[in-house]
């Protein structure tokens, strides 16, 4: 039996970093996961400058920003009017690439362990996991940072609370305009034209020389419009968003369509002694928000930074210690925020009260009342750079 200060099962986002966050303090660390490269997955493709901050906290910041691709730019279309241009903080990246770019920067202390865990048995002093190769660990915490996988909790007796079943679909490929080089924008993001097409929006934006798009919906599985989409994907998004290509200009799909689900869920009997659940281990988040990265990065550096090395120096690994981590008022006030998020981006998308018609209208004021501003800002700025420059120039000898 190999023995560690943590165990933890999932080496994707929340699990790589927090592993590396660890091991840099000085505690053993072992990680475990199936895969010894991450695979090809349809999830986050998007990440921004301030969870770049979060990660740089951890040391990974530099890292993932080398591998990403800034759109610098953005365009915004609400009800199908474009309403802003301004910049943009936005970093595209496919999901395996960012978590193998982390899975990179891990010490090499750290026990890559190839694997599934197949049991676990907890206690208030040590944790025993045994994986699917036969090998056995023991860990005085083991964090669970296995996705949406319900194996381990369920073996645990943790269950969850379904919030919204099907809540969203999310669809993502490539792009390419057709007759031209290129796209007028470097990325947009269209929001829905009208409440019927019960779409949240689509946003294209770089991943190195490709133009990717991410389609959010509200339709459910067994909508024949997610068929539609996949056999004829640019007649069906036309036909949704209609004034779409009036921005766009002709665009083809170039590349398979991926589709991801999501049911909102968070767990129940999760304070157990020795065990904590982190990212969508522990509660889901709705894609079309954009909350899911941002929550998964808040639960490992709350509990990497604040909480574990605490912990380790005392004995024991009680309910008590890891109930100070679900307790975290950042963490709480995260997956409140993520909830919450998910639920508004939904009814601003599809409900046809009065009230929400009168939200979209003032996006769009808004939209085009800041983008007036930042051109004002932008205009003001370059006359007066350029009346300056005449007497900068006189002044050199």
């Amino acid at each position: 039996m190999r023995e560690f200060d943590v165990a933890i099962a999932g080496a994707g986002l929340a699990g790589s970093i927090i592993a590396t966050a660890l091991a840099r303090k000085g505690h053993s660390v072992a990680i475990i996961d199936p895969n010894d490269v991450y695979p090809d997955e349809f999830r986050c493709e998007k990440i921004n400058f301030d969870q770049i901050a979060s990660l740089e906290r951890s040391g990974l910041g530099k890292a993932v920003l080398s591998a990403s691709t800034h759109d610098k730019t953005a365009w915004v279309s609400r009800l199908g009017l474009l309403i802003e241009k301004r910049p943009s903080d936005q970093l595209g990246i496919d999901y395996g690439r960012l978590v193998n770019t982390l899975r990179a920067e891990m010490p090499p202390e750290v026990a890559f362990m190839r694997g599934k865990v197949i049991t676990i048995e907890n206690s208030a002093d040590r944790q025993r996991v045994t994986l699917s190769t036969g090998e056995t660990v023991s860990a005085r915490l083991l964090v669970i940072a296995s996705g949406l996988s319900n194996g381990l909790r369920q073996s645990l007796g943790i269950d969850r609370d379904d919030f919204s079943k099907c809540h969203s679909v999310t669809f993502g490929f490539d792009v390419e305009p057709v007759g031209r080089d290129a796209f007028p924008f470097r990325a947009l993001t269209h929001y829905s034209e009208h409440p019927a097409s019960r779409v949240a929006y689509l946003t294209l934006f770089p991943i190195g020389a490709r133009m990717r798009a991410n389609l959010f919906v509200y339709h459910g599985l067994d909508d024949p419009w997610l068929r539609a989409l996949r056999a004829a994907p640019e007649e069906t998004l036309k036909a949704a968003m209609p004034r779409l290509e009036r921005l766009a200009g002709p665009f083809r799909v170039s590349s398979a369509i991926k589709i991801r689900p999501i049911d909102l869920y968070a767990t129940r009997q999760y304070r157990q002694p020795g065990v904590v659940l982190v990212g969508d281990a522990f509660a889901t988040a709705c894609p079309a928000a954009g909350t899911g990265a941002r929550k998964a990065m808040i639960d490992a550096e709350r509990l990497s930074h604040g909480y574990v090395s605490q912990w380790l120096a005392t004995p024991g690994m009680g309910e008590d210690k890891i109930s100070q981590f679900y307790d975290d008022p950042i963490k709480v006030d995260s997956d409140r925020k993520s909830l919450a998020l998910a639920m508004r981006m939904k009814a601003m998308s599809i409900d046809t009260s009065p009230a929400w018609w009168l939200r979209r209208w003032i996006a769009v004021c808004l939209g085009l009342t800041r983008w007036g501003v930042h051109a004002t800002r932008a205009t003001f700025h370059r006359l007066s750079t350029n009346a300056t420059a005449p007497l900068a120039a006189k002044s050199v000898p």
